[in-house]
């Protein structure tokens, strides 16, 4: 796997809950490209709780809403935004100090939209929650021009997250 450079990293306004990895109170989640799929390792961390050990279903949703977005962006080299999301929870997701695995890819494509899965498993490998999530993309120029996208690319060398 390849790690993904975030392009925003370091620029002045820059504060997305999702990805900075300085927004204290965000995900600060980071982004790896294996094959046609884009994985995240998270370390869930005790805020994000809802009840006795377990993952809140909002942060979930947020987990999926963010992943999905940075298959746009490295595998459609633009920006856009979450139109639909769909989440199926299947297993709590339990807050025990191990790190969560999310995978996500592209399901199709229809012009501007495209339809995404989403996949988190618990630390042992099982399915816990899907998502199925329906992007609309920007042209190029609106995605550089208003939302400051350059480009998403990848580590030279080979990376393990987590």
């Amino acid at each position: 796997m390849k790690k993904i450079i975030n392009p925003w990293r370091g620029m002045e306004g820059y504060n997305c809950y999702g990805c900075n990895p300085d927004n204290r109170s965000g995900l600060r989640m980071e982004f790896y490209e294996d094959g046609d799929e884009i994985v995240s390792r998270w370390q869930p961390r005790p805020e994000f709780q809802s009840w006795g050990n377990t993952l809140h279903g909002g942060i979930q949703a947020a987990l999926a809403d963010e992943i999905s977005s940075w298959v746009i962006f490295r595998k459609f080299r633009t920006s856009g935004m979450t139109s639909k999301m769909e989440v199926r929870y299947r297993h709590p997701v339990h807050i025990d100090g191990e790190a969560i695995t999310l995978r996500s890819s592209v399901k199709q494509q229809r012009r501007n939209i495209v339809d995404l899965e989403v996949r988190i498993y618990d630390h042992a490998g099982n399915l816990c929650t899907e998502a199925a999530c329906t992007y609309f993309t920007f042209p190029k120029e609106k995605a550089y021009n208003e939302f400051f996208f350059r480009d998403c690319d990848v580590s030279e060398h080979d990376e393990q997250p987590l």
